[in-house]
Parts: C-alpha cells; structure tokens; sequence
C-alpha cells in the first residue's frame, strides 16, 4: 500500500526501459500527483524517445525533460578525453544525477524507485540530499520480472522496440553494453556507431587508448570476421541457456540483464 502526502513531492524518473515504465504504470492511479521526469543526455537512442512519447500519451501526463547545463562533448574536454567507465561514471553524475537533484531542489521529495522484488542486490541510485527520500514499491509488493512483463504487455505498451537487440536503457554509446549489443547497434544505427567511434582515441606518444571498451575498439569489433565470431558465441550462449532453462525461466529471462548506471533505476 502506497501512503503519500500532499506536503511532498513524489517524483519517478523514468530511463526508457521497462522496469521503470512499468512502475510508472504501476503508480498512475495510485499516486494521482505523481511527477514524471526523463534524463536527456541528448545522447539517446532514437527507439527510447519515441517509446516516451507513447509513455507519455499512455500516462496522460507530461514527462518533464531534464537537460544537463552541458553536453556530452564538454564534460569529455573536462576530463580531458578520458570516457566513462564503471568505475568513474562522469557520464551518470554530470548528465543525469545532477539534473534531477537541480530539479528537485529543496523540496521535500519521495523518489521512487524501480528495482524489483527478484533483484535485492541492486539498490540504484540514492541521493545524499537529505530531502530526497527513496521508495520502491515493487520490492514493498513483491513484483518480480514477470509481473512486470505483465504489466506492460497488460497496458499495451510493451517494451522498446530496442529490447530486440539490446537488454537495456541507456546512451547509445553506454560502456555497459555487451559486444553483442555494439553490433546490435552497428546493425541499427551504424551512423550512432560512428559517433561513438569517433569519441575513440589513441595517444600515439604514450600508447593510451581511450576506448569504450577495454579489451577491444569498435574500429576493430566492427570488423566482419570479429563481427560474426560475437554472433556466433551469442547464439551458443542463447542455445546452452534454452536447454538447461525451464519454461518459466525462458518467459522471465527472454534477454540478457547487465548492470546500467544507477540513475536508470531512479
């Protein structure tokens, strides 16, 4: 049961992906002043605005854009060439935490907060401003993956048409992406595929790649031969887990979770 009060803000940032579109679905009648908010980096794939939009229209209430004081390209200059990882998450604080606390302000404010019943280990992001308080309903109701399949398939929303080749929300050049799913983008979007490659350096004097990926470059993921080994070991991944994996499983499991920034799971 969601108790709330009219003396504070109650705020869902959603990120374009499932779990907190189907909270927001979850909360429309529940929490009739609910304040919906997306994080634009500006740097979104094309299937996440347009699934905003029939968000959007669903909810009957406008998603606040929330837009960081720079691009991309600038905090990239600041920390002078150096792209995100799991470790740093520049991206994560500059383009989204820091808009939405800017957004709330110093208001009261409940956040809530899309991680379910069936994924304790994750918490996603908490703000340390004391007037921000989170919630999660789903872990308070017990709503795992399942359910929340249920519920976008329910309201007719579905999921983004980007879950076709890619398990999750997110920038179309996030590091957390599999290789899988830089080919899924190289195949979708080869002009994104570009851009991204073009954040890619190499300081030849003290052989320092600046790279989204560690092991590998997209100049040289790209490639056919690589290209079709990537493809390859996903669909042996994919044959492997159908065999040993029950029913049940296969409907919960329909594509690969990997870890995103905290923010997307406000």
């Amino acid at each position: 049961m969601i108790e709330h009060s009219s003396h504070v803000r109650h705020i869902l940032s959603l990120s374009g992906g499932k779990d907190s579109t189907a909270l927001a679905i979850y909360l429309r009648d529940r929490i009739p002043q609910l304040e919906y908010v997306f994080c634009d980096t500006g740097e979104e794939l094309p299937e996440t605005y347009e699934y905003l939009e029939r968000v959007e229209a669903y909810l009957g209430k406008p998603i606040v854009r929330l837009n960081p004081d720079r691009p991309f390209s600038h905090y990239l200059n600041l920390y002078r060439g150096v792209l995100p990882d799991a470790r740093t998450r520049w991206c994560t604080r500059m383009l989204k935490i820091k808009p939405f606390e800017r957004f709330v302000g110093d208001d009261p404010a409940i956040s809530y907060i899309a991680i379910r019943a069936d994924e304790p280990h994750r918490k996603g992001y908490i703000s340390t401003k004391p007037n921000i308080t989170p919630r999660y309903p789903f872990i308070e109701d017990n709503i795992t993956r399942v359910d929340v399949l249920r519920i976008l398939e329910e309201s007719g929303l579905g999921l983004p048409d980007y879950y076709r080749w890619r398990s999750r929300s997110g920038c179309y050049f996030c590091f957390f992406q599999q290789r899988s799913e830089w080919v899924g983008l190289l195949q979708h979007h080869p002009d994104l595929f570009e851009a991204a490659k073009r954040f890619e350096k190499f300081d030849p004097v003290t052989n320092v790649r600046f790279t989204w990926n560690s092991q590998e470059s997209l100049e040289e993921l790209s490639r056919p031969s690589r290209v079709a080994q990537i493809l390859a070991e996903k669909n042996s991944r994919k044959t492997m887990t159908r065999r040993s994996a029950s029913l049940l499983e296969l409907v919960a499991d329909d594509e690969e979770e990997v870890p995103g920034c905290l923010i997307c799971h406000l």
